[in-house]
């Protein structure tokens, strides 16, 4: 059981591409929350700092970490390893921060299921197209088509997880998904109404998969 002075979690997970770390950032320094840094053994993206966006480890390092189980969740995803390591966000929680993942359904999905005593609240962050998805990750610094493609075919699949989710939000524009986010946070630890739309989001995913 969750006391008062434990801090919450929240989860953004999303299709490769639709703009959760972005979202984690903003949501992080508008609410003061203390982003969960993964471990991860993909390379390093332009301008990505080991420690501050990933722990990038070789995958033998990566698995001594899970034989000795100190990973809350991991999932490989696109061939590389990703882990969340228990102790900081223990630590963290245990002392009243609040801390915000940025992790995709397979570890959603794992923390869910270890039914830990803090208050979890979980969204699913949506492209506005499938168009504007494969610009955004073109425009990324992902210069191989091939890498593109594979993540477009993954987003299949990726959508059909959004039913395990607490919400669902559209990244249309970036300030008002911001907003919406924020909002629904509050409404839920303060369980008041909000003007959260499941139909909306029903046609959309219907349409983002046609």
């Amino acid at each position: 059981m969750s006391s008062k002075k434990d801090g919450i979690m929240i989860i953004l997970s999303s299709p490769s591409g639709a703009g959760k770390t972005t979202l984690v950032k903003l949501i992080s320094k508008n609410k003061n929350y203390e982003i969960s840094i993964s471990h991860t053994t993909r390379k390093p993206r332009e301008n990505e700092i080991s420690g501050k966006d990933y722990f990038f480890i070789n995958e033998k390092d990566f698995k001594d970490l899970i034989n000795k189980q100190e990973f809350l969740e991991h999932a490989k995803v696109f061939n590389n390893f990703y882990g969340t390591s228990i102790k900081p966000v223990k630590e963290n929680l245990d002392k009243g921060i609040n801390v915000i993942f940025d992790i995709d359904w397979q570890g959603t999905q794992q923390i869910k299921n270890k039914k830990l005593k803090y208050k979890l609240i979980t969204f699913f962050v949506l492209p506005p197209s499938k168009e504007v998805l494969f610009n955004r990750l073109s425009n990324r610094d992902m210069k191989d088509k091939l890498i593109v493609e594979e993540r477009m075919k993954e987003f299949k699949k990726d959508v059909l997880h959004w039913k395990d989710y607490d919400y669902v939000v559209i990244n249309d524009q970036l300030e008002d998904c911001l907003e919406q986010i924020i909002t629904l946070i509050d409404t839920d630890l303060n369980k008041t109404k909000n003007n959260y739309n499941l139909k909306l989001i029903h046609e959309h995913v219907e349409k983002l998969i046609s």
